[in-house]
């Protein structure tokens, strides 16, 4: 392992364009197809599924803990009532096959069988290895399952740690932060980084009502101005709440060094590019309205 240091936002910076090929497949319709073919047919459905089944056929209030920004009456609606229709393991197997599917057609054949991707591949499994489990629940629940034989499947599986590893440690800066689930999502919004409130409403089933009460609550301890924007005070906390997420997710990018870092970030930019460029995500994801 190199003794260079590691740069304080390496990996954050390493880790977003991992969560972008990761992320991708909720947007495809090849999970949705895979998912319809055991019965699963409705998209709120589908994303409790897939996301939360490495946990078992667990209820609405685990899931709602640990997705943190979704509104628990929705997810009461679909949880556990999807693990009647199709179990666990089921959802886990269609998953995977919707990834192959989705992550073929986004790149190619030739980048899928790629020297780079295979070198990604191992790089990120390697990151993985100083993974923790404590306090870690989606992480630690996708940890016990089997890493792909295919290089593309095992980059993905990797990203997917990654992602839940540093996921499940940002919540805990945001509950340290003071930000409930929805007070996340609107001071995120507000970045210009976030979900557009439009697709909070359709996927994680709060009201205006809900968005603008919570917008009034971040007014009144100075994190939002009357026009939504984020105060200085409210950048302030946005970037300790970051901070804090990069030190407790630091340990596996050390693990990996500082060189193989910048080379993992290099190939995964080149193919969260290539999937953005073939049409991965909705246009109208992300911004501020």
């Amino acid at each position: 392992m190199t003794t260079e240091t590691l740069e304080p936002r390496a990996g954050r910076r390493c880790q977003q364009p991992l969560n972008s090929l990761h992320a991708a497949h909720y947007f495809s319709t090849d999970l949705a197809g895979e998912l319809a073919a055991i019965g699963v047919t409705h998209p709120r459905a589908v994303n409790f599924a897939v996301r939360s089944a490495a946990l078992g056929p667990v209820g609405a209030g685990t899931v709602a803990a640990a997705f943190y920004n979704y509104k628990y009456e929705l997810v009461a609606e679909h949880v556990p009532a999807v693990w009647r229709t199709a179990a666990p393991g089921q959802v886990l197997a269609a998953r995977l096959r919707a990834v192959d599917t989705t992550l073929r057609r986004l790149l190619g054949d030739e980048a899928v069988a790629s020297d780079g991707m295979a070198e990604a591949a191992r790089l990120a499994l390697r990151a993985t290895e100083a993974c923790t489990r404590g306090g870690r629940p989606l992480y630690s629940a996708h940890a016990d399952l089997p890493v792909p034989e295919e290089p593309h499947l095992a980059l993905w599986h990797a990203a997917t740690l990654l992602r839940e590893h540093r996921g499940d440690g940002h919540l805990a800066a945001l509950m340290s932060a003071e930000l409930d689930g929805l007070e996340a999502l609107v001071t995120h919004t507000a970045t210009g980084r976030g979900m557009t409130p439009t697709w909070v409403f359709t996927t994680r089933g709060w009201t205006r009502q809900e968005w603008d009460a919570a917008a009034g609550r971040l007014r009144e301890r100075g994190l939002l101005d009357a026009d939504g924007e984020l105060t200085e005070r409210g950048v302030a906390l946005r970037e300790r709440t970051e901070a804090e997420t990069d030190r407790l997710d630091r340990a596996p990018y050390e693990h990996l060094g500082a060189s193989s870092v910048r080379r993992l970030t290099e190939l995964a930019l080149g193919f969260a590019r290539a999937a953005m460029t073939a049409g991965a995500f909705p246009a109208d994801l992300i911004g501020k309205g």
